[in-house]
């Protein structure tokens, strides 16, 4: 994996553990917090979308992977939608498992780049779930 792949991803966690630390600190009030995470995370989760968008049309798939690609962002906004609860922060945290579990079935990469992509998605979805139930702890 690139170098700067492995940085840029490591500085998308930025906001999924410093809003937390923020609003345990009283920094931002908990609903406060909780609303520029949601926003932060839905944004974030139409991004890979974009993965599987560009590995359909570069290896030619137009089946499935294509329309699954628009998933991330379509959950992304409904869950705009729906507004900062418990709920969205649950259904992004399965969001972003799913479309993990999606990525290592269907990315048609090279198997190095493949093994080192779901090693560094690993990590970073593992930080990004945890951050969403540390947030819903703190808002129960």
């Amino acid at each position: 994996m690139p170098y700067p792949a492995v940085v840029l991803g490591v500085a998308g966690l930025i906001p999924f553990i410093g809003l937390p630390l923020l609003a345990v600190t009283g920094v931002l009030g908990i609903f406060e917090a909780m609303h520029y995470f949601t926003l932060y995370s839905a944004v974030l989760l139409s991004f890979f979308g974009g993965v599987h968008w560009y590995d359909a049309i570069a290896n030619r798939n137009t089946g499935h992977q294509l329309y699954v690609a628009m998933l991330p962002t379509i959950v992304g906004w409904l869950c705009l939608i729906l507004g900062s609860d418990v709920r969205t922060l649950g259904v992004l945290s399965i969001a972003y498992l799913a479309i993990l579990i999606y990525d290592k079935f269907t990315l048609a990469l090279p198997r190095d780049l493949i093994m080192s992509y779901t090693t560094l998605r690993i990590g970073l979805t593992t930080v990004v779930v945890l951050s969403h139930a540390l947030m819903i702890y703190l808002i129960k």
